[in-house]
Parts: structure tokens; C-alpha cells; sequence
């Protein structure tokens, strides 16, 4: 407990920072009595049980505030009291926790040929979950509505309270206007391509709708449910259709001007190679992604009869499972290409640890999930090898906590982060998408 307290001590200016998006506030204590919430709300979580004394020596506020603060999200019933810890010398401390039953969220994940849904609750543990696949091939008013119908039938199977409820977080594939809620590509088809998405589900869920970044959502995720130091600087490969990125410095993710970061999959690898849809030319995804290795598998001779891999289809998350299930099995021609494809992710692990001096790699995402110990051990081997500081420090590649679901989770966590380091509640038009700062117009505090 010691050892995490002063960490987060060492982190408290960064857990200062204004939401998902925002700049840092100036203030030594925070400048608002809502941000002082969203701070301590936020230090509860990352301890899972603290006592207000040690919230004091985090925070570096005085014992009455922190005594007042506590008490508010107490009776607000966002926090419970959790027993006596261990004595230092004096009388016992009370504890405190997370009440994970006070709010929940849901995330969405939006991938070409299926969409996953999860619901967590406040500490970030998913409690329903469901997939269904079919959305790519539906105009965008049919696709958003079936995943309206599906939400809403999510939520009443888990039997969570509505009015509890804190928001969708939306992951999709980028390129993407976070502000204004709608997806800059013609994926899957060229009606999606600027059309409102965020607001329109927000309109059919009469609930806040956060569209972001699949991969940075996934990224975030690992912070949340405790799997990195939270001092760290970490990145995050997202691969399932395509490949994606995103960094994680402190508990923010690295967005950039217009939140479009880190998007390795569409780093050259081969300034002569064929032009991307993107625009770039030779770019990583079409030679290590999933597409791409399911079609080097057809013109591999015998390949792709022995395994049964449809030369028409476009279920490229259906068929890169089972050409990694054969690799996985020991089938030559099958490990040949994934390992193809890890080496070409190893570069892009490297260049991604240079460029931001990481201290970790996490692999997220379903391809991954069907493949992981393959990439995980030559992604390692790569780095170990060709990493730029690699003598300063080690730079560890490990498997996400979530798994094949970790993007929707990680959407489901953004909304949560809004509501602790924000200290943001339901807004007053549930109807409105949230903002990429993590607040929907006329919001209240909670």
C-alpha cells in the first residue's frame, strides 16, 4: 500500500488532467471542488482500498478537506466504507473503496464484421457482454439501430438501473472526428463516411455517446483494470481487421492534433509498395494484418484448401482464427505466416518503443487473442534485439488483460473516466453524445 501511495503521489498532477482530451489545471489543489472529487474518486480506484489518511499523503490536501470530499461521494454512494487497515502505531485507519454498483457504462465495439457489447460497473468489471455480427452490411440508420436494440436488451438482461447508467463509449476504426462524432472513412462502405454516428445512437439510447479510437480505447483499458504501473509509459498494438496503436503516458493517452495518434498500421514499411486506401503507400497493415495474411494463406499452394479458407469472402476475423489455430497446431506453411506477420509487428513494436521511450507493449485485440503466443514471443525478440534504449531499460511485451474484448471494454472505461477524474454525472439531455473532454452539454456534477 505504501509503495502504490507514493507512486500515485508521484502521479498526482497527472491525474489533474482535465478528462480523455483536455490541458492540466494550474492549481496546486485543483482550482474546482469537482475536479478535487474527480482526483480523489480517481485514487480510491487505483488503490482499491485507501484510508483518508493516505489520501492526504497522495493528494497533498489538508485532512478536512479530504474528510469532506469523502463524505460527499459517500452520500453520494459513489464510495463505501471498507473495514479497519492495518495500524501504523496509532489507532486503526477506517478504509474506503469504490462502490462498484453506483454507476455502470457500456462499451461498443464497431469492427467491420461484427460488433461486441459490454456493460461494466463503476470499478470497471464487466458484468454482461454479448456479439452479433452482420452491421457492415447495413446502411448506417439500420446498423446503429440494431445496436440500439441490442444495448438496450444488454442492459435489461444484466438488470442494471438505467438511471445509473453513465454513457456508451463507441470504438471504432479511425480515421475519425472525435468532435464531432463521426468516422472519416469509407468502412465499411461509403455510406458511413461522415455520417453522425455518435449522435444518432445517442438520439436511439437517450443515453451520452463518446465515440473514440478503438485502439487508444484499448490502450486506456490496461490502465484502468490495473495491469501497468501507473507511472509508466506504455503503448498498445490493436489488431483485429486491421492493426492500430496507441500510447498511454501517466493515465492519458497520447492524442495528438486531431486525437488520429499512433496509428502504426499505416507506418510504410515499403516506400514502394503498393498505395493504401489511406493514401500512404507500403503500409504495415497490408502485409502483417489479418487480411493480409489470410490472403498470402490462399496463394500459399495447398494452404488454403487444406484449412477451408473462403476465396470470396470478407470474415477476415473468422478466417485468420482458423489459419492461427493450424499454426498454433504446428502446421509449417500456417506458423510461416504468422510468424511473417509478427516479425513485420516486431518493427513496428521497435518503432513505436523508440519514438516514445516505452517501458511496455501490450497486445490487445482478437487477432491476438486466436495468436498471442506466437506474436508476444517474436514481438519480444524483436524489441529485445533492436529497441534503441534497450540497455537504459527493458521494454516488456505482454498479452492484454481483456482479451479478444479489450477495445469495448477499454470504450466502457472511457466514460468511467470522465465520471473519476472529471467527476462528471449523467447529463441533463441524456440524449447528447459526450464530448471528447468526457461531458455531454448542461452536464452535472454528480
Amino acid at each position: 500500500m505504501e509503495l502504490l501511495v507514493r507512486r500515485i503521489a508521484e502521479n498526482k498532477v497527472a491525474f489533474a488532467h482535465q478528462g480523455v482530451g483536455g490541458g492540466t489545471v494550474t492549481s496546486p489543489i485543483w482550482a474546482t471542488r469537482t475536479k478535487t472529487r474527480g482526483m480523489v474518486l480517481d485514487l480510491i480506484r487505483a488503490a482499491r482500498s485507501i484510508s483518508r489518511v493516505e489520501l492526504v499523503g497522495a493528494t497533498g490536501l489538508t485532512a478536512p478537506t479530504i474528510s469532506e470530499v469523502v463524505r460527499e461521494l459517500m452520500v453520494d454512494g459513489l464510495v463505501v466504507e471498507a473495514g479497519l487497515g492495518a495500524s501504523t502505531g496509532g489507532k486503526r485507519p477506517m478504509l474506503v473503496q469504490l462502490n462498484p454498483s453506483a454507476r455502470y457504462s457500456v462499451g461498443v465495439q464497431l469492427e467491420r464484421n461484427t460488433c461486441v457489447i459490454v456493460v461494466v460497473d463503476l470499478a470497471g468489471r464487466q458484468i454482461a457482454r454479448m456479439s452479433f455480427s452482420g452491421v457492415s452490411s447495413m446502411p448506417p440508420e439500420r446498423g446503429l439501430s440494431s445496436v440500439a436494440t441490442q444495448v438496450n436488451a444488454l442492459l435489461d438482461t444484466a438488470a442494471v438501473d438505467r438511471d445509473k447508467v453513465l454513457g456508451v463509449g463507441l470504438v471504432s476504426y479511425g480515421p475519425q472526428d472525435r468532435q464531432a462524432g463521426v468516422l472519416l472513412t469509407p468502412q465499411p462502405t461509403e455510406e458511413w463516411f461522415g455520417y453522425p454516428i455518435a449522435d444518432r445512437l445517442a438520439e436511439s439510447l437517450g443515453l451520452p455517446v463518446l465515440l473514440d479510437n478503438d485502439a487508444a480505447a484499448a490502450a486506456i483499458g490496461e490502465y484502468w483494470m490495473g495491469a501497468v504501473e501507473p507511472r509508466s509509459t506504455y503503448g498498445c498494438i490493436y489488431m483485429a481487421t486491421g492493426i492500430g496503436g496507441g500510447v498511454v503516458i501517466a493515465g492519458e493517452v497520447y492524442r495528438g492534433s486531431s486525437s488520429n495518434s499512433v496509428e502504426i498500421g499505416h507506418i510504410s514499411i515499403d516506400v514502394n509498395g503498393d498505395e493504401c486506401p489511406c493514401g500512404n503507400r507500403g503500409c504495415l497493415e497490408n502485409y502483417a494484418g489479418p487480411a493480409a495474411v489470410v490472403r498470402q494463406a490462399l496463394t500459399t499452394p495447398g494452404l488454403g484448401q487444406r484449412l477451408a479458407l473462403d476465396p470470396t469472402g470478407d470474415d477476415f476475423l473468422t478466417e485468420f482464427a482458423r489459419l492461427a489455430a493450424a499454426a498454433n497446431a504446428g502446421d509449417p506453411a500456417a506458423r510461416g505466416l504468422v510468424e511473417r506477420s509478427a516479425r513485420y509487428l516486431g518493427c513496428a513494436a521497435v518503432t513505436m518503443a523508440t519514438l516514445f521511450d516505452l517501458d511496455t507493449v501490450v497486445l490487445a485485440g482478437p487477432s491476438f487473442a486466436v495468436a498471442g503466443s506466437i506474436y508476444q514471443s517474436v514481438i519480444q525478440e524483436e524489441v529485445d534485439r533492436r529497441t534503441f534504449a534497450r540497455r537504459a531499460h527493458p521494454v516488456r511485451v505482454v498479452p492484454s488483460v481483456s482479451g479478444s474484448d479489450a477495445a469495448a471494454i477499454g470504450g466502457a472505461v472511457l466514460v468511467l473516466q470522465s465520471e473519476l477524474t472529471l467527476g462528471r454525472g449523467r447529463p441533463t439531455d441524456s440524449a447528447q453524445p459526450l464530448s471528447p473532454e468526457g461531458e455531454a452539454a448542461d452536464a452535472t456534477a454528480v
